[in-house]
């Protein structure tokens, strides 16, 4: 009996061994950004701009898509270039204001000259304070500014740039999830308050992505 149970004892642990073995070969092998390296993300993300604002008392959420560029520096610190891409549904009005051109008219949302939908493009420079970057999960702040190019688009596909490009500042947190050697999820959020027309605009929007490291 004794030998019986120390066979089953025995065949257990090479089981046990087997399974662990092939789990440690099938986990995927990660190698971690340096300080130095710079890498490309790219995502999709959606948001909306509060009704405060001016460009958000006729448009509220939709799409977007963002690339970024982000440098490791050294002491857990980083800085990157942003470009992105908010495009924004025409709320439900009764009608459409045109009151950014010369003439101030209001049009029934579904005129062929009434606005169908606004997008707004950022174009910035981050800062960013990581946290953990000797893990395989990198948390991170940022801050950030740069600027606004607004576009609307009509009815009839005609697009329309009423509005003179501003400025804005940004502010975000974020997650890096790296799954295989130096390629990771990227998740964001973000808020922006964006200076177009004659009110302040605030935009906040989520992102994912993946983002990749280039080895040096």
């Amino acid at each position: 009996m004794r030998e019986k149970l120390g066979r089953t004892g025995l065949l257990a642990v090479i089981t046990l061994g087997t399974l662990l073995a092939g789990t440690a070969v099938a986990a995927p092998v990660v190698v971690l950004p340096r300080p130095g390296q710079v890498g490309l993300s790219v995502g999709g993300s959606y948001g909306t701009l509060l009704k405060s604002g001016e460009i958000g008392e006729q448009f509220g959420s939709g799409p977007g898509m963002n690339v970024r560029l982000r440098y490791r520096a050294r002491y857990e610190r980083g800085w990157g270039l942003t470009f992105e891409s908010h495009t924004l549904d025409l709320r439900d009005l009764e009608t459409v204001d045109d009151y950014w051109t010369s003439v101030d008219d209001r049009y029934p949302p579904d005129s062929s000259v009434a606005y169908k939908k606004s997008t707004v493009f950022l174009y910035g420079l981050d800062f960013y304070q990581m946290f953990g970057t000797r893990t395989r999960t990198t948390t991170m702040l940022s801050i950030g500014a740069g600027l606004a190019h607004p576009a609307f688009t009509l009815n009839d596909g005609e697009t329309q740039y009423p509005i003179s490009d501003g400025p804005f500042v940004a502010a975000g947190a974020g997650i890096e999830r790296f799954v295989w050697r130096s390629l990771a999820f990227d998740l964001g959020a973000r808020y922006a308050a964006i200076f177009l027309g004659d009110k302040v605009n605030h935009d906040l929007h989520a992102s994912i992505g993946l983002i990749y490291y280039a080895s040096l």
